[in-house]
């Protein structure tokens, strides 16, 4: 790439430095102030932001500007408004104002809301998140907001996302006091979500209707070669591939999205995309904007970018590794081990209050990546199963055990240690092996959970980690904050949190059998599919958890749950009508050609000649026959299903008959058309096969 990458970075994005520049002094230090620690700024601040803000953007091309904001949808959504304002004579001024930069109002209510506000309510409102930066992007000025209703509720992600962060900043702090860390303003939490997407030719896939409307296909028989000779991982780029790479890293960088990493991934046409760490809800905004970005370069080369956590059946499919960290404002990493004794202690505190928070609540973060497209992908020999655990590797497992029984660490350290004294060794990084089917695992100074699906918005999974960590921290500090012996509670708190939660680390192989069988002796959740996990967010713990840290309200949580209950019967639907879409449409009638082409060469043989064998023919077209009345049966059985999910008024009831008849319906019919693609003619079978899909990019 010829162009400065340095001028090029952020050069489509209102941050620091654009606000440095174009802001007065007193402007810039209030927006900082708010920025770094959540005060309120006043209308004037907010003017003249907005004054600074539309200069910028019509620099840079911008007419529109839009409050751009995350709704239930699992998608963005934007409301565009000119700049333009009439003027007296017939002209227009270019205008913006501090209140428009503040609020906006768009129509809520054909958003999800769970019951929330009614179709006739559809006031609703985006404020302003000033911790997220503005940009330009199709001559438009995007500014991150959160979504509300008219009373109030959060009818988004980020909102949840942001009270989770004040809840944890709120909860670490009082930990930090304790430590002496009196000077520290703001603890937040910071995220690199991994992105895993397939790339194929838009040829193919305009003539496949199930990647249309599911983003899957549902129909189609492995391939000869698939991922087995592992080629693909971590090999030479294609050229085509790379030139698309190259135009998603520019314009990700123009937009101040650090893309640091891309290769590609174990399947063929599959590729991974990794950015280097910011704050959490900056990182969620960029991960959107991200998937929104792939998408449309995508279209510049004749390609389309896949995020469906499982596109194609048989091989890998696609997650988002969410590498999530705790940090302060005056630089420190909590989940760095240190080098002395306060900071190992300091650690020691931190690591078992997330050791505890996933081993109580497991089944929220199950929940928090629940999807019908992501059932698909956990457990599956590809990713982390249902099944939710802790890796530390065996040197900090070890540390913790002799932590626990109070012996001597081995032979690295011939003492019994001791949190307060020199006793406790340094961690160093990297002291042992990664391991990829953890759920959960610690990887030097953060946590990479692996369990979110590939087009999940990571908003959910970090507000539940944010919540489910400031609540062992407000148990820790509660007991330390009113301890006549710090040293001594702290040994004891540390001690008994390893005790009571060691159930949840797990440092073998993720995917066997005997580790099921060892998670049920140990009591874990072993919550397999969205239907099974959902209705864990509603139980009385984990509304308390949320309405404690004032998260979610007990409403707010009622009402994700049903839309998540909803998108799953709705996801499953749509699968399933366009399955006998495509069955009927093309299925059958390629299957019926091939018989009379089977049925006529037998006729123009025995017309030829008597005597010539037509047995191989008459076996194939026994053989299809049979095949075409299994697939008729299957397909009566499936629409007949899917007629039956109506007569349920109860969302949970149609969720658990989408999953045990629907689907399972679906999987019987797909596997009789599967074979038929098999032994039909290639020209009889009438959608793009496997091969031509996942190698149609050279």
């Amino acid at each position: 790439m010829s162009k400065n990458i340095p001028e090029l970075f952020g050069s489509m994005a209102f941050n620091d430095t654009a606000m440095k520049e174009r802001l007065p002094k007193d402007v810039y230090k209030s927006l900082k102030r708010t920025i770094e620690t959540g005060k309120h700024f006043d209308l004037d601040v907010a003017n003249a932001v907005a004054n600074a803000m539309k200069a910028w953007a019509l620099e840079k091309g911008a007419t529109h500007f839009t409050h751009w904001f995350q709704p239930m949808t699992g998608v963005t959504a934007e409301k565009h408004d000119s700049f333009i304002s009439p003027e007296t004579g017939g002209g227009v001024l270019m205008e913006f104002s501090g209140k428009e930069l503040v609020k906006g109002e768009p129509d809520a209510s054909s958003f999800p809301s769970g019951g929330l506000r009614a179709t006739f309510e559809a006031r609703g409102y985006t404020a302003w998140d000033p911790t997220s930066y503005a940009f330009v992007k199709d001559g438009t000025l995007y500014i991150p907001t959160a979504f509300c209703s008219y009373s109030g509720e959060a009818l988004d992600k980020k909102t949840p996302l942001l009270r989770s962060m004040d809840a944890l900043d709120k909860q670490a702090k009082r930990i930090l006091a304790l430590f002496g860390m009196t000077g520290v303003k703001r603890v937040a939490t910071t995220a690199g979500p991994e992105q895993e997407y397939f790339l194929i030719d838009k040829s193919v896939y305009d003539k496949r209707p199930d990647l249309q409307y599911c983003g899957r296909t549902l129909l189609g028989a492995r391939p000869p070669k698939g991922q087995e000779l592992e080629d693909h991982y971590f090999g030479a780029i294609k050229t085509r591939v790379a030139a698309y790479m190259r135009d998603l890293d520019e314009e990700l960088w123009k937009l101040g999205v650090p893309a640091k990493t891309k290769h590609n991934e174990v399947a063929p046409a599959q590729h991974e995309l990794a950015p280097v760490f910011s704050v959490t809800n900056l990182a969620t905004d960029h991960n959107q904007l991200t998937m929104d970005v792939m998408k449309s370069v995508a279209g510049r080369h004749g390609l389309v970018c896949l995020l469906h956590e499982k596109p194609f059946a048989g091989v890998n499919g696609s997650g988002k590794h969410n590498n999530w960290s705790m940090a302060t404002d005056t630089g420190a990493n909590l989940l760095e081990p240190g080098e002395t004794p306060s900071q190992n202690a300091r650690f020691l505190l931190v690591l078992a209050a997330v050791v505890k928070a996933v081993d109580e609540y497991q089944d929220i973060l199950r929940v928090s990546v629940a999807s019908a497209g992501n059932d698909h992908r956990l457990g599956a020999n590809e990713a982390p199963p249902a099944i939710v655990s802790v890796f530390l590797g065996e040197e900090l497992t070890e540390i913790l055990e002799a932590i626990e029984k109070g012996k001597p660490l081995g032979d690295r350290k011939k003492a019994v240690l001791d949190i307060g004294v020199a006793a406790l060794p340094h961690f160093p990084k990297d002291t042992t092996d990664r391991n990829r089917t953890s759920p959960f695992a610690f990887t030097g100074n953060k946590f990479e959970f692996r369990m979110p699906g590939s087009s999940f918005s990571v908003a959910g999974p970090n507000t539940v980690l944010n919540t489910i960590v400031a609540e062992s921290l407000s148990c820790f500090a509660d007991v330390l904050e009113t301890s006549g012996d710090f040293t001594g509670d702290l040994n004891r708190l540390i001690k008994q949190t390893i005790g009571l939660h060691k159930r949840i680390v797990f440092n073998g192989n993720n995917y066997s059998d005997e580790w099921a069988k060892e998670a049920e002796k140990r009591g874990l959740f072993n919550l397999r599919t969205t239907v099974d996990a959902l209705p864990r967010l509603i139980d009385k713990k984990s509304i308390g958890l949320f309405v404690k840290h004032k998260v979610y309200t007990e409403v707010e949580l009622h009402s994700r749950y049903e839309i998540l209950l909803e998108n799953y019967c709705k996801t499953i639907r749509i699968e399933a009508l366009t399955m006998v879409d495509m069955v009927k449409k093309s299925v059958i009638p390629g299957v019926f050609e091939y018989q009379r082409q089977l049925a006529k060469t037998i006729i123009a043989k025995k017309q030829a000649s008597p005597d010539l064998s037509v047995e191989p023919e008459s076996k194939l077209l026994s053989g299809i026959a049979r095949l075409s009345d299994a697939l008729h049966g299957r397909l009566a059985d499936l629409e007949a299903s899917i007629m039956d999910v109506k007569t349920y008024s109860d969302t949970l009831e149609a969720a658990k008959f989408c999953r045990e008849k629907v689907f399972a319906n679906m999987t019987a019919l797909r596997a009789v058309a599967d074979e038929l693609e098999i032994n039909l003619a290639r020209d009889c079978w009438y959608f793009p096969t496997y091969a031509e899909i996942l190698y149609s990019v050279k």
